[in-house]
């Protein structure tokens, strides 16, 4: 432990305030292994009392004008930049991700995903208006549904924090929002930026464990509650949401096939896999963690893979060569482990898959490849979510086409040829939200994220993802009296 860890709390309201419990919970820096912060273990009496805020700012948030909220988020979105080198070294110390990673792949995404929801406020509109009924006119109103509740998970904390608050706000709702316990900081310093430009209240977050969750979802006061996390734990939200009838947006794991045939560019895919199943330590929901590869190319693709991930740097966040920094926390280099300590006999381990013991108490792995694995097994069938990539080998479309479908989770895809027919044939049966060619992993703020199956529902991102914060209302005049 630190000799003076930094004591976190809640925001609520516009300000920093003390929880109403003295549970804590510890903050570990994955790169050392050690506490450098406590949290509040937030309990029910928290979370109402960050509602309560919430609720009371909802209605003058809401009769903001479209460009009063876009003028909010612009200012938003330029102090995030202004701050980009203070949030960078919080976000490294909570999660362990290079800076130079972090200052080219977040900061200047995050900014723009905001801006593009400002921009969106102003777009935002029902259907033409109408006769449908002789002396009667239509229209459709898109309207904020209220105070929602979100959860964001631990391997973005900022971003996904954005993905959250940004489509939200732009809307006209309010909204409390409860990061990982593991990753709280940078979520907290977000509603502290955004406070200069919010009225109090319109944005809050609470700090806390699995229970602090519930007690979120179960609150009355949200109409809606969003999570980014576990397939485990949204199927929880969704039971518990349905008590209430809460409408859900769900974005869950992903276990995302990357299908390569033996015409593709194997020295361009062997960059675009390798960059996207290690980037973040693997700890991507859409991490091109599950590779399949034709026949035809497999062992020489396999061998290359491996040469990649044995060259690829693992570093501290300081370290500006670093591809990958250690797995979040403890429980998850356990569950990485795990994978890689119940290989099944037929499997091959080509590389990595250690603990790295010079980085001293950090949660580091050496980037894994895996070849020789079957359908049924467990490290194909269910997701690692750390610096590990999978190699089946397939024969022909069909089965290659069978493999990739045949998981529980539908995120996200790609498929590597040079033949365009070929690709779109898959881009039409690939059972996922998101189907790439000939890359993985690009993400814009105008194209929609979310899976099917397992992977939840909903979008983020997106004209799309911001439609889903809104709810629909049909008026009807009589226009002859």
């Amino acid at each position: 432990m630190t000799q003076n860890p930094r004591q976190i709390r809640n925001f609520v309201g516009g300000e920093y305030v003390d929880a109403r419990t003295d549970e804590r919970l510890e903050v570990r820096s994955p790169v050392t292994g050690e506490v450098v912060a406590t949290s509040p273990r937030s309990n029910a009496k928290d979370v109402g009392r960050a509602y309560e805020a919430a609720a009371g700012a909802f209605e003058g948030w809401a009769d903001a004008t479209p460009g009063e909220r876009q003028s909010a988020l612009l200012k938003i979105a330029d102090a995030v930049e202004a701050n980009g080198q203070e949030l960078i070294e919080l976000e490294a110390e909570n999660t362990g991700k290079p800076y130079a990673l972090t200052a080219s792949e977040e900061i200047p995404v995050m900014a723009d995903q905001i801006r593009f929801f400002a921009g969106a406020a102003r777009i935002l509109e029902g259907r033409a208006s109408a006769e449908y009924m002789a002396g009667h006119t239509s229209w459709i109103r898109r309207e904020p549904i209220g105070v929602i509740g979100q959860v964001t998970p631990w391997n973005y904390p900022m971003m996904m924090a954005v993905w959250k608050f940004a489509p939200a706000l732009a809307a006209g709702n309010t909204v409390v929002l409860k990061p990982s316990d593991t990753t709280p900081e940078t979520t907290l310093r977000l509603a502290e930026i955004a406070s200069e430009f919010l009225p109090a209240g319109v944005f809050n977050v609470v700090t806390g464990d699995r229970e602090t969750g519930r007690a979120l979802i179960e609150n009355e006061i949200p109409q809606m509650v969003s999570i980014t996390g576990s397939v485990r734990a949204g199927m929880q939200v969704a039971e518990s949401a349905s008590k209430d009838l809460k409408r859900v947006h769900l974005e869950l794991g992903g276990k995302a096939p990357v299908v390569v045939f033996d015409d593709a560019d194997i020295e361009a895919a062997i960059e675009g896999i390798g960059t996207a199943g290690y980037f973040n330590a693997g700890q991507d929901c859409t991490a091109a963690t599950r590779v399949l590869v034709q026949e035809g190319i497999h062992d020489e693709f396999v061998a290359a893979l491996a040469s990649f991930a044995k060259e690829a740097v693992v570093g501290k966040p300081d370290n500006d060569d670093a591809l990958l920094g250690p797995v979040n926390n403890a429980d998850q280099l356990a569950h990485v482990s795990g994978f890689i300590e119940r290989l099944p006999g037929h499997a091959s381990l080509d590389a990595g898959g250690t603990r790295l013991e010079e980085f001293g108490g950090g949660y580091y792995l050496s980037p894994a490849v895996i070849s020789g694995l079957r359908q049924d097994d467990d490290a194909v069938q269910n997701e690692i979510f750390g610096p590990v990539i999978t190699v089946q080998k397939f024969t022909d479309e069909a089965q290659a086409l069978a493999w990739a479908n045949g998981v529980q989770y539908g995120l996200a895809s790609s498929v590597w040829t040079s033949d365009f027919g070929r690709a779109m044939r898959l881009s039409r049966k690939l059972d996922f939200g998101c189907v790439w060619i000939n890359t993985h992993i690009p993400l814009v703020a105008e194209m929609p994220h979310g899976g099917f199956k397992h992977s939840g529902y909903g979008k983020d991102l997106s004209m799309y993802g911001f439609e889903d914060y809104t709810r629909i209302k049909h008026v009807m005049a009589n226009i002859e009296s």
